[in-house]
């Protein structure tokens, strides 16, 4: 039931992304004379919802293992709205790159709207804080409170990468409604470290 609640939430947040970045087209806002509503496809706007999506589809398959690995209510409420947020989020850039008529995919790689290198690092993570492979594969495994921990380590890496990448958008970005997108996403995800940070301690453990 929550799974198809979070679907049809992604789709409605969809629709209003949509209309929001309509709106904003027509009334002006950061798409001045000089900055077009429609982005080039290799702008910080169509990466950042190119890559976003990626890095976020990452959080929520993470958040349902981990519901699904242990019975304690603190972690499984913050698995599901974190769930919850990033799916209805990643919903929203996938609307804009639709409206946008932008490919969902770019052989310049993740990174290269950023300015970065765009190759997966040595430990074969695609983007900054995502989890590897083996990381997964460990998560899928794991249960009880050791799910847990692995769970907010991960998380909390997750989402440093993911306000790395907010920042980078918030400082380059031209169309309002992603402009104020990443914004909240950076204040968001800062508040869900430092929660994350607490539950670690309650466990007894360092970040």
């Amino acid at each position: 039931m929550r799974t198809r609640t979070a679907l049809a939430a992604g789709a409605a947040a969809v629709l209003i992304a949509l209309g929001s970045v309509v709106t904003v087209a027509a009334a002006g806002g950061r798409e001045s004379a000089a900055a077009p509503a429609v982005p080039a496809a290799d702008s910080a706007d169509a990466g950042f919802a190119r890559y976003m999506a990626v890095h976020h589809q990452q959080a929520v398959e993470m958040s349902f293992l981990v519901r699904d690995s242990t019975d304690d209510e603190e972690i499984r409420t913050l698995a599901y709205d974190i769930a919850n947020t990033q799916a209805n989020q990643r919903g929203m850039m996938l609307g804009w790159l639709d409206l946008w008529g932008l490919p969902k995919v770019s052989s310049d790689g993740p990174m290269a709207w950023m300015g970065m290198r765009s190759e997966p690092g040595k430990d074969g993570a695609l983007m900054p804080g995502m989890a590897t492979k083996a990381e997964l594969d460990r998560l899928r495994k794991t249960e009880g409170e050791a799910a847990e921990i692995l769970y907010l380590r991960l998380m909390t890496a997750h989402h440093k990468g993911g306000i790395h990448m907010a920042e980078g958008c918030v400082s380059a970005c031209e169309v309002e409604a992603e402009h104020r997108l990443a914004k909240g996403m950076v204040e968001a995800q800062q508040s869900e470290i430092d929660l994350m940070a607490e539950l670690l301690r309650k466990r007894g453990v360092r970040e």
